[in-house]
């Protein structure tokens, strides 16, 4: 066999799963018809999960630059009447990073393919296309055409399609979508302002919830700005992207002199998902998987969790630490959190997108009156939702567990050599129990060195200690510099979590027992064998 992995495609998704697989010990081939990064933006959000992914692979410094935090968006009616306001969570940022951002692709494309270069483990090859995937036994076989026409075979453990909205190997198989009814024409257009035209700008990302033309104003770095119009009945996508229909949609905030138009494309905003997200050693990732909607900016952040989600599972399968029934869990997990993130997506571009006034003079008053019994702005993580199925502990009636499927956040911490960082960058993203202050790890460490199969399965343990001025003394112990952890651990009733190498939790306990036969759960669980019984 030539490779653990082939990834087909690397946009965004596949060059984070080629670069996690890299990270996880895989061999890996990425490939891409494209010769080059392509050099317009496209995706324009990304969110704190995914700046966390990208420290976890090591390019948050390089892509510095290149993001901006998210501004506070406005949902506006017509006359500029406030319909709802969407705010960034406030610091201290639960997983270390703030909430959302505004990047620009083509740069952080850039630091993904500049990072795949450092990881020996991962070969890519660009102006190569995928032509087709069979598969025979344990392994599938992929035919290959590089860029001079010549054809080859190549062979691999898994395939992950990360190919786009038209990826080819999802369309071989005819493999069916769910249509969660959301299908409208949109123009994007992005364009580079002059300083002053800038500052005379809206300071806030807004929803122009007009009948007439429904629109959206972001901010990007720098001087990078984005709007997107709805295409009306009358107009077809190639007649809005002239320069003299552009030149007239921007009129209202700025004149031709004042922008350099960097890209206008149309667009048809779909809400769609993948039916089957796998066909045996095959797995879809990305657009090839699901089509959300851009009113979250969740549409590359969708498929960077797919990756994330998958790659450390294909690790610890292919080295034997975990049973193959564990690659079943990735649809069984994503499928029902991209679902309710692409409702939620779908149910604010309806808000956006609706044309009748009489029915949005309806929403209108609607809105704000729901706006007035607010006392603080929608958080837009809140949105978004944890795990429901999958890799979790069981759950149970009589020990409620409420951390259960949550994303474990990443404090400021200090270790016990007075080194300060995000825990991340101590643990790594593996397998960690963790222990709030004043608990006793030492069982816990026993149990886990007792385990036969510990090499292959990576597990850190995390003791959180009390006291603002005495230095942490163990290897294992870590002071946190603003109490974040401390203070969920207590809000969710846990004295011990048990962490993903994703970063959701698999299970809190409430005592030392409890936090025992989450371990002993666990390994049943990767072993392929799944207790029935409440463990505690």
């Amino acid at each position: 066999m030539d490779f653990d992995v082939l990834i087909v495609g690397l946009g965004p998704v596949g060059a984070v799963a080629a670069s996690l697989a890299g990270k996880w010990g895989l061999s890996a081939l990425a490939v891409d018809k494209a010769e080059a990064v392509y050099d317009k933006p496209r995706a324009f959000g990304l969110d704190h999960e995914v700046m966390r992914t990208f420290a976890n692979i090591g390019i948050a410094d390089a892509v510095a630059g290149n993001v901006m935090p998210y501004r506070t968006s406005e949902y506006q009616a017509k006359g500029g009447r406030v319909l709802k306001r969407i705010a960034p969570a406030s610091a201290p940022y639960p997983l270390g990073w703030a909430p959302n951002y505004v990047f620009s692709q083509p740069a952080i494309e850039g630091a993904l393919r500049a990072n795949l270069a450092t990881l020996p483990g991962v070969q890519t090859e660009l102006g190569t296309e995928v032509l087709s995937v069979a598969q025979e036994g344990e392994t599938c076989r992929a035919l290959l055409r590089d860029r001079d026409g010549r054809e080859r075979h190549v062979s691999a453990r898994y395939v992950l399609a990360c190919d786009g909205g038209t990826s080819p190997l999802r369309v071989q198989r005819g493999m069916p979508m769910e249509d969660l009814q959301f299908d409208e024409p949109w123009l994007v257009v992005d364009v580079m302002v002059t300083p002053e035209v800038a500052e005379r700008l809206p300071a806030t990302n807004i929803q122009f919830c007009e009948t007439e033309r429904p629109c959206t104003y972001i901010i990007g770095p720098g001087l990078h700005r984005r709007w997107e119009f709805m295409i009306n009945d009358d107009e077809t996508p190639a007649g809005v992207q002239q320069p003299e229909a552009i030149a007239a949609l921007l009129a209202r905030w700025m004149a031709p002199g004042e922008y350099d138009l960097w890209r206008a494309s149309a667009y048809r905003f779909h809400a769609l998902i993948l039916k089957t997200w796998r066909d045996r050693n095959l797995f879809f990732l990305g657009d090839a998987a699901h089509m959300t909607p851009p009113f979250m900016a969740q549409g590359m952040c969708q498929g960077i969790r797919d990756a994330a989600n998958l790659v450390w599972k294909l690790a610890l399968v292919r080295r034997g630490a975990a049973a193959p029934t564990l690659l079943d869990t990735y649809q069984a997990e994503r499928v029902p959190h991209v679902r309710q993130t692409t409702l939620v997506t779908r149910e604010l571009g309806r808000v956006i997108c609706e044309r009748d006034p009489a029915k949005a003079a309806e929403r209108d008053t609607r809105m704000l009156t729901e706006m007035a019994a607010q006392q603080a702005p929608t958080v837009r993580q809140s949105l978004i939702p944890g795990l429901s199925a999958g890799l979790l502990a069981p759950a149970r009636d009589e020990h409620p567990d409420s951390a259960r499927g949550h994303l474990f956040p990443q404090p400021e911490v200090e270790n016990s050599t007075g080194r300060q960082g995000l825990l991340d960058e101590f643990t790594g993203n593996t397998f960690r129990l963790v222990a709030a202050p004043g608990t006793s790890v030492l069982p816990l460490r026993e149990e886990i060195r007792s385990w036969d199969s510990l090499e292959a399965l990576p597990l850190s343990v995390v003791a959180l200690t009390d006291g603002a001025d005495d230095k942490p003394q163990a290897w294992h112990a870590y002071r946190e510099r603003h109490g974040l952890l401390a203070g969920w651990l207590r809000g969710h009733g846990c004295q011990y979590v048990l962490v993903r190498p994703d970063h959701y939790v698999y299970g809190g306990a409430a005592n030392l027992a409890q936090a025992l036969e989450l371990l002993a759960e666990l390994r049943l669980t990767l072993n392929g064998v799944r207790s029935e019984a409440p463990v505690f």
